[in-house]
């Protein structure tokens, strides 16, 4: 079987990559920057200026800068690929911060209190309902990037004014109080291959590894997991990284990751690119393997028609027929053991209840 991963080339998944060729036949790194996708006529998805072969698993993953582009490809993919990790919808949903909030919403996923505001006055309005200290988030950002923490309302009011100068849209978040740790759980299909529980450096409230936070390996609750795995599906991803919060009122989902990074949580748990592609490979077996059945079951029946109108002789069936106005739609099998075609002239001898057909040979 053939494998592509579809990245910006990242340690992350050049570690999939890797692992993956101990079970695919063909494993492919392909560079995102480098993929062109055409619409409309003799559209498709190029590569390096060639159009892209066909897999049998293709994982797509990448940053928030570039999901306009995930979406093509992957929109582009389904229904073709036999398998892929995360649906198209995925890269729209999980790489916008409100986006994300709001399908956990729908789906009862428990998260800090969120607001969102139009204008920088209104939500300067709002300021004197929260409770401090707050987080203020960009929609679009990973690793800690964009987070931005006011203790009072003056502080957050500075920050509103100057996210107003830079006419960004912003989220304004509850702030809760864990001792700057989080728990990261790395989903894979339905299981939680891997859990980290990180804790930001002295002077930082991020706890991102990126942003120079400390992970040490945890074991999850049931409660957690469950939350965890709840996450990944609301986000129609089987691949994703759910960051969570152990608050006095329970645990509390703050940020999903679609493209998690590896290197953090591979000291902690150094199987978690083995986990992954073993996944890809097993996740792709059986999809092809009911596909190439259902194939082989379609073809059976095929060639059963076929041994019927070559050894039978004139066959009677009795069905009813269908009409669409004026004209008479033959039944399936019909069609198959006479081998009927629109490209071919047909003599028809008719009279009152009689209709018969013969092709036409001059």
């Amino acid at each position: 079987m053939k494998f592509a991963i579809i990245s910006l080339g990242s340690k992350s998944s050049e570690m999939v990559a890797e692992e993956a060729k101990s079970y695919f036949d063909t494993v492919e790194q392909i560079q995102l920057k480098e993929i062109e996708v055409s619409l409309g006529k003799d559209g498709g998805i190029y590569y390096q200026g060639k159009r892209l072969d066909d897999y049998d698993c293709v994982y797509v993953k990448g940053s928030f800068r570039y999901a306009h582009l995930l979406r093509s490809i992957a929109s582009l993919l389904e229904g073709k690929v036999p398998y892929m990790p995360l649906t198209a919808s995925s890269f729209t949903v999980a790489h916008n911060k409100l986006l994300t909030h709001l399908a956990l919403e729908q789906k009862g996923i428990p998260m800090p209190k969120t607001y969102v505001s139009a204008t920088v006055s209104s939500a300067k309005e709002l300021l004197n309902r929260v409770n401090y200290p707050i987080v203020m988030k960009f929609p679009e950002g990973t690793q800690g990037k964009g987070v931005m923490f006011a203790d009072s309302m003056s502080s957050a009011a500075s920050l509103l004014d100057a996210l107003g100068v830079l006419n960004q849209p912003f989220i304004i978040q509850e702030y809760i109080e864990t001792g700057g740790s989080d728990v990261r759980a790395i989903v894979v299909g339905d299981k939680v291959v891997a859990a980290m529980k990180r804790t930001a450096q002295k002077e930082d409230k991020r706890s991102n590894i990126h942003a120079g936070g400390v992970g040490e390996s945890v074991k999850l609750t049931r409660e957690l997991t469950n939350i965890a795995l709840d996450t990944a599906k609301a986000l129609g991803s089987e691949i994703c990284g759910v960051d969570i919060l152990e608050s006095p009122r329970g645990p509390l989902v703050i940020e999903a990751n679609i493209s998690p990074g590896l290197q953090g949580v591979s000291t902690v748990v150094p199987t978690i690119a083995d986990d992954i592609a073993k996944f890809l490979y097993m996740k792709t077996e059986e999809i092809v393997t009911i596909r190439t059945r259902e194939e082989t079951k379609k073809a059976m029946k095929e060639i059963k028609v076929d041994e019927l109108s070559m050894d039978l002789p004139m066959q009677e069936i009795i069905t009813d027929l269908q009409f669409r106005g004026e004209r008479i739609l033959l039944p399936e099998l019909v069609t198959k053991i006479t081998k009927f075609s629109d490209r071919k002239e047909y003599a028809l001898k008719i009279k009152k209840g009689i209709l018969e057909i013969k092709e036409f040979k001059i």
